[in-house]
């Protein structure tokens, strides 16, 4: 390890504590390592993008609020270093804390611990990153995916652990709410990211074309099949290959998808030759696969081969604040589109945009913010601007009402992320069982129809 150190110059490190003495002075690590202090969460990924480090410690000692929790673990899922966790056993009894270890720490020491062994420990972390090439990964909540509510929160964490893993993915969503982003977003987080990101849309493909686009041709194996033709199977070597719609395949493509995820291999059209591949198979659709298995339109085997892995996206009409801060989003980047400066959106805007249920999802908003921004005579956007009509007349909800939205919003996205399990639920909520039966009761929302047998 300590050649491993000197290979790499100096070691990198960065510490997050609140305070100043917390267990170990690092200069005590000796020569060749250098370390960073982080004291607030905030700065965290300021720092870790301004010279990535290999290795970090996290002082897990002190009460953190719920919000640092949440803010920290946001820049744990795609600030990709090894971390050692030092905590407590009281901090150790919470769920919160366990978790945050489990899904984002290399390993951790309980205190009072020595030097020699946190040392040993961080070598350890630092060894591992070093043969991983542990890396800082742009995160998919900025950028292209935007969202800080709680269904969006969990759906940046799921799809942190099925991009650190290889088998294929199922992406279910309403139409326009991102599932290709998602897929290029577990694809850049994942261990295949310097290989190609192929996406196509199976339903767009006309259906006699389908074989020759996947599986590509051989010089001559149909009239007008003058050279020989890679497809896009092939092309995504290496890589993702992400097959958007594919419940809209033809069973005769599907008999082919389905060898080639038993067997890894391909025969183009015309040829004979076994082509050897490795790639990751991402796919999603809008069409209910189950109710397709049912009328003989989608292969019950293909659909357990793609489905091993699967991540929801939620509706824009469930994500709460996330649509004026996906709003503002848009008006950020696209502003200058404008013939004139626009300085927001109006109250009569941002009214009509929370209460519009959204049936376009993320891709709706975007074109009617844009259509806005060029559109507008107005210093601000307005309801008009957007034409969501009748903006203005709509009631505006009370702090009260907004409250008890979000609380019932979070308990259902909780709720259905675990299956509909109660006790698992109110783990992750922090509330006692009784306590989460009191609030489903309040929001009537029952499980009676959806949770397994044995709740």
């Amino acid at each position: 390890m300590d050649r491993l150190c000197k290979a790499s110059r100096t070691a990198q490190i960065v510490v997050v504590s609140r305070h100043e003495d917390f267990g170990f002075d690092p200069s005590s690590f000796g020569a060749g390592w250098e370390v960073r202090r982080v004291q607030q969460v905030r700065d965290l990924e300021r720092v870790v993008r301004a010279s990535p480090p290999m290795a970090g410690v996290i002082d897990l000692q002190s009460d953190y609020s719920d919000a640092e929790l949440v803010q920290l673990e946001q820049a744990l899922q795609y600030l990709h270093v090894a971390w050692v966790a030092i905590t407590s056993d009281a901090m150790l009894a919470e769920e919160r804390v366990r978790r945050l270890i489990r899904d984002y720490c290399i390993d951790y020491v309980r205190v009072p611990f020595s030097v020699e062994e946190l040392l040993y420990t961080l070598k350890h972390a630092h060894g591992m990153a070093s043969l991983h090439g542990a890396r800082v990964q742009e995160p998919a909540s900025r950028g292209t995916m935007i969202g800080d509510c709680a269904a969006i929160r969990a759906m940046f964490r799921s799809l942190a652990k099925v991009a650190h893993n290889e088998a294929p993915v199922f992406i279910s969503g309403e139409s326009g709410t991102g599932k290709e982003l998602a897929a290029q977003a577990i694809h850049d987080a994942s261990s295949r990211r310097k290989g190609p990101f192929i996406a196509i849309n199976c339903g767009a493909i006309p259906s006699h074309l389908v074989q020759s686009e996947l599986f590509g041709y051989e010089k001559g194996a149909f009239t007008g099949a003058n050279q020989r033709k890679v497809g896009w199977i092939e092309q995504a070597q290496g890589g993702t290959l992400f097959l958007d719609e594919i419940g809209d395949l033809p069973l005769e493509s599907q008999v082919a998808l389905l060898r080639f995820l038993q067997q890894g291999t391909i025969t183009r059209l015309g040829g004979h030759q076994s082509i050897p591949l490795n790639l990751r198979i991402i796919s999603a659709t809008h069409v209910d696969l189950v109710a397709a298995q049912g009328d003989g339109r989608f292969r019950s085997d293909l659909f357990h081969r793609l489905c091993v892995l699967t991540l929801g996206i939620p509706p824009l009409r469930e994500r709460g604040e996330d649509i004026l801060l996906l709003a503002n989003a848009v008006l950020t980047e696209h502003g200058h589109e404008a013939h004139r400066r626009i300085r927001g959106f109006s109250a009569c805007a941002t009214q009509a945009m929370m209460q519009y249920a959204w049936p376009g999802n993320v891709r709706e908003l975007i074109n009617r913010v844009r259509r806005a921004i060029v559109m507008t005579d107005n210093r601000k956007i307005t309801a008009e601007d957007l034409q969501l009509h009748g903006g203005t007349d709509l009631p505006r909800k009370t702090l009260d009402a907004i409250r008890e939205e979000a609380e019932r919003e979070a308990i259902r996205t909780v709720m259905a992320s675990h299956g509909f399990h109660v006790v698992p639920a109110a783990r992750e909520l922090n509330v006692s069982r009784v306590t989460l039966y009191r609030l489903m009761h309040k929001h009537n929302i029952r499980v009676e129809s959806q949770a397994p047998a044995g709740e």
